[in-house]
């Protein structure tokens, strides 16, 4: 994975972005921005990256952000820095 910090506006509402194999940021992120989108990051890659943002897509339109499966997820545990070591695949839907 590759953080690319800087890259978003700072005067925007967004703060980072997950794109395989990247994560774009404002200049300043936390370590629990950059666990959120680590996170997605291994969501994209066990559903094999399109499919992901396909099933995202989907549940946005039908949910709005915050009731993804996959924000869901991220947002409950993106303060546990440990997660992604004991978290098991497909950990969204559970």
């Amino acid at each position: 994975m590759i953080i690319l910090k800087g890259v978003l506006p700072e005067n925007g509402n967004i703060k980072g972005i997950s794109a395989f194999p990247f994560i774009l940021t404002k200049k300043n992120p936390d370590k629990v921005l950059i666990n959120h989108e680590k996170i997605h990051i291994r969501q994209q890659i066990e559903m094999l990256i399109i499919p992901f943002y396909l099933v995202y897509l989907i549940e946005w339109f039908f949910t709005g952000y915050y009731g993804v499966s996959f924000e869901k997820e991220a947002f409950e545990n993106e303060r546990d820095l440990d997660y992604l070591k004991k978290r098991k695949i497909f950990s969204q839907w559970r």
